[in-house]
C-alpha cells in the first residue's frame, strides 16, 4: 500500500470541487498513456456532490468512450430504486458526462436473482476487462486496474460495503461478494473485496462531516480491517485523503 497524503478543505462543496478536478486530471492522464480510464465510484452524500462537480466541469473535447465506470458497492435492490448508488449518480448527472452506457458498469440488481449469483456475474463482468499484467496469472485478481478508486467512509470506519466485525470478509482471490447482513439498511448488498481495492493505482478516500472525524483518526491509528477496514485501504501508486476541515479535526499532522 502507498503512503497516505492527506487533502483538507473547508467544507464539503469545496471539497468536491476539489476532488473533481483531480479526477478530471487523472482520467486525462490514463488517456494520454493511451490506455482506457477505468474509474470506481462511491455513494453517499460525498459521491453525489464529487458527481455533480464532475459534471459541471465535464467537456466533449475528451473521449468518453475510452472512459469506463464501476462501482465499489451497491444496496442490493431492485434497479432503479432510490437507494442504490448508481441511481444517485443518475440523479446527480452521470448521462450528461457523455460515457456510453455499454462503459457503464452497473451491479446487478434484486431483480436479476440473489445476492450470490449478482456477486459472481459483477465478478465475470470485471473480468472481461483484467489488466493485461494480471492475465494468465491466478494469484492476481482477475479485473481492470482502477486508475482511481473512490471510497466514502462510514462513521464506524466501513468502506465500500466492508464493515468492522465481519471476518468472513477476508477472502482472497475473490474480487465481489455478497454482504448478507450489514449492520445498516439495507442488509443485503455487493461489495468490492479488499484484494480487489488494493488493486487500484489511486485509491481516495473522501470524508466529510463532523460525524465521520473519529472513523478517520481510527483509520489512522489501526491497521486492523475488522476493528476498521478503512485503515488498510490503499492505492498501488497513491493512497489520498480528501476531508473536509470537520473531518478532519481529529487528525494529528506533523
Amino acid at each position: 500500500m502507498s503512503d497516505r497524503t492527506i487533502e483538507i478543505r473547508p467544507d464539503k462543496n469545496e471539497l468536491a470541487a476539489a476532488v473533481a478536478e483531480a479526477l478530471e486530471q487523472a482520467v486525462d492522464a490514463a488517456l494520454q498513456r493511451g490506455r482506457n480510464a477505468h474509474i470506481a465510484l462511491t455513494g453517499g452524500s460525498m459521491g453525489e456532490a464529487l458527481m455533480k462537480a464532475w459534471v459541471a466541469r465535464a467537456d466533449d473535447e475528451r473521449d468518453w468512450t475510452r472512459v469506463h465506470i464501476w462501482w465499489g458497492d451497491e444496496r442490493f435492490v431492485p434497479a432503479g430504486d432510490d437507494d442504490r448508488n448508481d441511481k444517485q449518480a443518475d440523479d446527480a448527472g452521470l448521462k450528461k458526462l457523455g460515457v456510453p452506457a455499454n462503459n457503464v458498469h452497473r451491479m446487478p440488481s434484486s431483480d436479476d436473482g440473489d445476492a450470490a449469483a449478482g456477486a459472481e456475474a459483477y465478478a465475470q463482468e470485471l473480468a472481461v476487462f483484467t489488466d493485461v499484467t494480471a492475465v494468465g496469472l491466478p494469484e492476481k485478481p482477475q479485473m481492470p486496474t482502477f486508475d482511481v478508486l473512490m471510497l466514502g467512509v462510514g462513521p464506524d470506519g466501513h468502506v465500500a460495503s466492508l464493515f468492522p466485525g465481519h471476518r468472513d470478509q477476508l477472502v482472497d482471490r475473490v474480487t465481489v461478494v455478497a454482504v448478507q447482513d450489514a449492520p445498516k439498511p439495507p442488509p443485503t448488498r455487493l461489495s468490492l473485496t479488499f484484494p480487489a481495492l488494493a488493486e487500484a493505482r489511486e485509491v481516495w478516500l473522501m470524508v466529510a462531516g463532523e460525524d465521520k472525524a473519529d472513523a478517520v483518526a481510527t483509520a489512522f491509528s489501526s491497521s486492523d480491517p475488522v476493528e476498521c477496514p478503512a485503515s488498510v485501504v490503499g492505492g498501488q501508486v497513491s493512497t489520498t485523503w480528501w476531508l473536509d476541515t470537520a473531518a478532519a479535526s481529529k487528525v494529528e499532522q506533523s
